[in-house]
């Protein structure tokens, strides 16, 4: 093999590794839900090609308002999905949507767009 075909071979090496660390090894920090009002902690989470923060902490039996601020209009953020809770909602672009959840159970609640390429979850203790 030539020079060329081994500089070619480590740039494609480095954009596999960089790939799996993105997207299957990087951690953000989790966000705490805050006391929003008397009968519901809230997190406001930007979309915008992902979800930030990723990871929400929120306490069992306390109910949990997500506002979901989507800052875009690609067509894959267009609704998230809480399989745990059997909700789907359609998130308008450039809007602002509250979705609440009641975690009853301690445990890591999952959630995604529709085409399960954007991920999150809640962790509930």
């Amino acid at each position: 093999m030539g020079l060329d075909q081994w500089i070619v071979l480590a740039i494609g090496l480095a954009a596999i590794v960089w790939i799996n660390w993105y997207f299957f090894l990087a951690r953000t920090p989790a966000a705490a839900a805050t006391e929003g009002s008397a009968d519901a902690a809230e997190v406001v989470v930007a979309v915008r090609g992902g979800y930030a923060p990723a990871t929400i902490q929120a306490r069992i039996g306390r109910p949990l308002r997500l506002i979901f601020d989507r800052q875009e209009d690609a067509s894959c953020s267009e609704e998230v999905v809480f399989p745990d809770f059997g909700i789907r909602t359609f998130l308008p672009a450039f809007q602002r949507t509250p979705v609440e959840i009641r975690p009853d159970r301690p445990g890591t609640y999952e959630f995604t767009c529709g085409m399960s390429m954007l991920r999150g979850r809640v962790v509930v203790a």
